[in-house]
């Protein structure tokens, strides 16, 4: 584990593996960088490139700085990005694609950016994604257990009626952790429609992955952002799903997008 320091004093945890051009590796909610598809994507990938896998703000081994704000979250990635080298490229899974859409439009030197089912919502009929103040004002009350179910029912679309049953796994504890981390994906994805005015300015050329069996939600959302993007490509994966992927072949088009 190695760390650097962001903008405003936060250390930033990482870990460093393989030679070559950076790559960057930004993780969704709940997600660390031990998280088993992070790590393997980070194997599959260092034997052609140097790959940094860290921990976002506010959890495993990285610090965390209040007030938040996603520009914060965005200097994390510039200091990782100037570790690097001075240029990156970059993956971000889930709300880590949304962050990452959200750098490259704030100018951050990515060279080359992979997203995989930013969570957006397309369809206008649903209610509005849980915002960041509902989570925040869940976790201050001490209602850590609440603040996950919230995220989760209303913000990942796991069924009400499944919770009980997450609730008394072991993982649940770990969830609880760092359920103050998901009102910053709240923050970064917004309450919902993909943020078409800012994504129209991104010039990165960027690689849109989508998985054959994701919810419609999450496809619907991968052809908006696609749409508004002035230099990308959609890629529909096969067998795959939002946080069911296959790691060899989704490392696999990540290095051939790279490379390319």
């Amino acid at each position: 584990m190695q760390k650097v320091t962001s903008a405003d004093g936060t250390t930033i945890a990482y870990d460093r593996s393989g030679t070559g051009p950076a790559v960057i590796l930004v993780g969704g909610g709940f997600a660390e960088r031990t998280n088993p598809i992070f790590v393997a994507v980070a194997e599959a990938l260092s034997s052609r490139f140097t790959v940094y896998n860290y921990d976002r703000r506010g959890r495993g081994d990285s610090g965390d700085t209040e007030p938040y704000a996603v520009r914060r979250e965005i200097e994390d990635l510039d200091a990782l990005i100037a570790e690097a080298g001075g240029s990156a490229l970059v993956f971000g899974g889930s709300s880590g694609g949304a962050l990452a859409l959200e750098a490259a439009h704030a100018g951050s030197a990515i060279s080359r950016l992979a997203v995989f089912e930013p969570p957006y919502v397309t369809d206008g009929s649903r209610p509005a994604l849980p915002s960041e103040q509902e989570i925040t004002a869940l976790v201050r009350e001490g209602r850590r257990g609440d603040a996950v179910e919230l995220f989760m029912v209303k913000g990942a679309d796991v069924p009400a009626e499944m919770i009980g049953q997450l609730r008394d796994q072991p993982f649940w504890a770990g969830m609880e952790a760092v359920a103050h981390t998901l009102a910053y994906e709240a923050a970064i994805v917004g309450p919902g429609p993909v943020p078409a005015d800012r994504f129209a300015s991104v010039a990165v050329p960027t690689l849109v992955l989508v998985g054959a069996d994701s919810a419609a939600r999450m496809k619907d959302a991968a052809h908006a952002v696609d749409a508004v993007l002035p230099d990308s490509r959609l890629k529909t994966l096969e067998g795959m799903a939002h946080g069911q992927v296959d790691t060899e072949i989704l490392s696999a088009e990540l290095a051939a997008f790279y490379a390319s």
